[in-house]
């Protein structure tokens, strides 16, 4: 029986490239970074810095599907504890933005992209 989703991959074209910016622009930990487990293979994977159960894998795209799929993976859905700051810092840091926080019924969002294009919705939930 199926239990979690431990892991969602997305492609990417340089993985240096994603991981300073998954690193250093939003935060993210680095879980795994290992080059030695397959020839030609590094096995990359990123998560928001509280959260140990999902990773995010950085996989290079290498082929012509591959490298068409890049910024085009869907929506992540990101949760914040301060959606103002968040929005505010990561616009500073120079991410596109493409919505400014919206006020929802079902809490607070904007959406933002990666360098890649990929969509990011960071949702706060409506304080009690």
């Amino acid at each position: 029986m199926i239990t979690k989703v431990t892991h969602a991959s997305i492609w990417v074209k340089d993985q240096d490239e994603a991981l300073k910016f998954y690193h250093d622009t939003l935060g993210f930990k680095v879980v795994s970074d290992n080059a030695t487990s397959m020839p030609g293979y590094r096995w990359l994977t990123v998560a928001p810095p509280q959260q140990d159960e999902f990773e995010l894998v950085l996989n290079l795209a290498t082929t012509p599907e591959q490298l068409a799929g890049v910024g085009r993976q869907g929506i992540f859905i990101l949760t914040s504890s301060d959606i103002r700051a968040d929005y505010a810092a990561l616009k500073g840091k120079g991410v596109k933005i493409q919505t400014d926080v919206n006020v929802n019924p079902w809490g607070s969002d904007f959406v933002f992209e990666d360098l890649y294009g990929n969509d990011f919705d960071v949702v706060q939930p409506p304080t009690a």
